[in-house]
């Protein structure tokens, strides 16, 4: 514990001096963190790293123990998603492009898996559409296995359009897709042990709405699954370290809480939950690159971990002795998980990436080396009732070194809806704290990670019971004396700008202004859009149904939950931002709401962020949004 307290001691005297004095300029918030995505080779001499630093993006390749840099890869055209090594001298990165595909309507997000070779410098694409497999196909990242060699990766892909076959793929030199085993137009994933040897197949029927899983026993599909459901209701996420049960996520309903089970390869009998939390679900599983499962990750403001290994619960749990107030999360390991990855934010740090190793700690890269620790603003956790009595978890971010007594505040809703927020650095939040906000961030009902009944209870509820929630947070704080009730402008993004402008329409009097970044306004098109792309059949269709209405879509509810519907009602300004290339919520929804609230001459301003996607990627759309925002609040608050 030693060395836990040498970094203890440093980064409270970083970040616990006196109260920080100099301001932090909005262009600290808005760019992207400049380092990210890092991973550690198996033997840990080297990491890789995304550094998107002075206008550059990069993948680089460092020799930790020499701090010297092996090989950069210019990342500036395409987006890289993530990476791992596969050995010490070979790295994985998937990355996606917003491009056309021809003969096909429109733009799409295509994910791409590329091998790099750190000595030879040489990197190939793994799989081309067109190029052995179906040419009209976008998600081409996902690696399912390695062989034992390491010479192949083992990908699905499909081979026309009612098959999805898995392929072995070679890690060496560019060549075809050699078909390994094949599958089904149903088929969805596949799952082989660590010598390439196929175990099981998962399937989902779009028409007939059936979820079901096959062994590959002595040479034949046998079915040991089958559920009906109009969308998937379990996780099947990787397979125990003996390889005769897959891993699956359900919810345990003694609980109501999502467990960890596994369910025989052999007859498909599923086990009592293995890892379960009264108070936490289990959000998803840490495994290695051949999908085998060493422990979870449970939901929760601050994420906890447990493990077979009661070594790393240890290891979890001295971490979380010395620095309470901050979050770990595991972001890479090496197969013998003696040196891990974690990503550390909260009280004192805006964002740190740290090397664990023989029971010392290491500071690998700074996030945001422009905003120190001793400026992060404090988070915690509140909690509130609402109007029927429901507990409504909630975050607050209050401005360093002051109360909480009538200060102006944001309402922040967060996206999804089936989301949550965390405790740690959140950009948007602290540049708000930073500008003098109270920031205000309640896990309404609908949110996930607070267990099904809270997640349930927001089934139908769009622009009802889950915008009530934030009308009564504003209320509750105010009444507390927490916030200035007459400087309250609500912020979102995605379900967060849809409840922006829920708000300016649904509660005109109780917002100074409106926030919308990449929502939804209009419902009814909404759904008319995902029937359009997925068909009527398509399980994503029948969750948002499911989400919005509890399956009962009619068009007098859809109207009435739609901002669109209700533009004369807004009395307060309105900011609209939109991606130009957003793949989620097209831009014609903020189009139309624009043209909606010009209509009834409303106080409106639209910026359409070039080449923009659903998630402000891209650096200067993340920039030009957040100067909108500061501009336009600092007018209107």
């Amino acid at each position: 514990m030693r060395n836990y307290i040498l970094l203890i001691i440093f980064m409270v005297s970083q970040s616990h001096s006196l109260a920080y004095a100099q301001p932090i300029p909005v262009e600290a918030y808005g760019k992207l963190p400049n380092k990210s995505m890092v991973v550690i080779s198996p033997n840990a001499d080297r990491m890789a790293y995304r550094d998107v630093a002075e206008g550059k993006d990069y993948m680089l390749v460092i020799d930790i123990k020499a701090n010297a840099l092996i090989a950069a890869i210019d990342t500036s055209m395409v987006k890289p998603d993530y990476s791992y090594f596969i050995d010490n001298e070979r790295l994985i990165f998937v990355v996606s492009q917003n491009k056309r595909l021809w003969g096909y309507r429109g733009r799409h997000e295509i994910s791409t898996a590329f091998v790099y070779n750190i000595s030879s410098k040489k990197m190939h694409q793994l799989l081309t559409p067109g190029y052995g497999i179906y040419s009209g196909q976008s998600q081409l990242g996902r690696v399912v296995g390695l062989s034992a060699d390491k010479k192949y990766a083992y990908m699905p892909a499909y081979k026309s359009t009612n098959k999805y076959n898995l392929y072995k793929v070679n890690l060496t030199k560019k060549r075809k897709p050699k078909l390994y085993r094949s599958g089904t137009s149903d088929t969805i994933d596949f799952f082989l042990d660590e010598d390439g040897k196929v175990l099981a197949r998962e399937r989902y029927n779009e028409k007939y709405n059936i979820h079901r899983v096959d062994a590959l026993i002595d040479g034949d599909w046998q079915e040991i699954f089958r559920e009906e459901t109009p969308y998937r209701t379990k996780g099947f996420n990787g397979i125990t370290p003996d390889k005769k049960s897959l891993v699956m996520l359900s919810q345990d309903k003694a609980h109501g809480r999502w467990a960890y089970y596994t369910m025989s390869l052999a007859d498909g009998k599923i086990s009592p939950p293995l890892f379960s939390h009264e108070h936490k679900d289990v959000e998803h599983v840490l495994t290695d690159v051949n999908r085998v499962v060493h422990g979870v990750q449970y939901s929760g403001f601050v994420p906890t971990y447990e493990f077979f290994n009661e070594k790393l619960n240890a290891r979890m749990r001295g971490l979380k002795k010395v620095l309470p107030n901050n979050t770990f999360t595991v972001m890479n390991y090496t197969p013998d998980w003696n040196s891990m990855v974690f990503y550390l934010d909260g009280e004192q740090s805006s964002g740190d990436y740290i090397l664990y190793q023989q029971g010392t700690l290491r500071m690998l890269a700074s996030t945001r080396p422009d905003i120190p620790g001793q400026a992060v603003h404090p988070v915690k956790e509140y909690s509130f009732k609402a109007r029927d009595g429901l507990t409504i978890p909630t975050l607050i971010t209050t401005p360093l070194g002051q109360e909480p007594k009538n200060l102006p505040a944001i309402m922040l809703p967060h996206g999804g809806p089936e989301s949550y927020d965390k405790l740690g650095f959140d950009w948007m939040t602290q540049y708000f704290a930073s500008q003098g906000y109270l920031v205000i961030q309640p896990q309404f009902r609908g949110s996930k990670g607070f267990g099904s009944k809270h997640l349930l209870s927001g089934r139908g509820e769009w622009g009802r019971k889950m915008q009530h929630d934030l009308t009564d947070a504003v209320n509750h704080l105010a009444d507390q004396g927490m916030i200035d009730k007459n400087k309250v402008c609500i912020v979102g993004a995605s379900y967060g700008g849809y409840a922006a402008l829920a708000g300016a329409t649904f509660t005109p009097d109780l917002y100074k202004c409106a926030v919308a970044i990449n929502g939804v306004y209009d419902i009814k098109q909404m759904l008319y859009t995902e029937k359009r792309d997925y068909g009527k059949d398509h399980w994503v269709l029948s969750y948002w149904q499911d989400v919005i209405a509890k399956g009962d879509v009619n068009e007098d509810h859809l109207a009435q939950i739609s901002p669109i519907n209700h533009a004369k009602n807004v009395t307060s300004p309105v900011l609209l931002i939109h991606g130009e290339y957003d793949q989620v919520v097209p831009l014609k929804q903020s189009e139309d709401m624009l043209d909606e609230l010009e209509d009834a001459q409303k106080n409106v301003t639209f910026i359409e962020l070039e080449q923009g996607d659903h998630d402000l990627s891209k650096a200067k759309n993340r920039m030009k949004a957040l100067k909108a925002i500061d501009k336009f609040i600092k007018q209107y608050i």
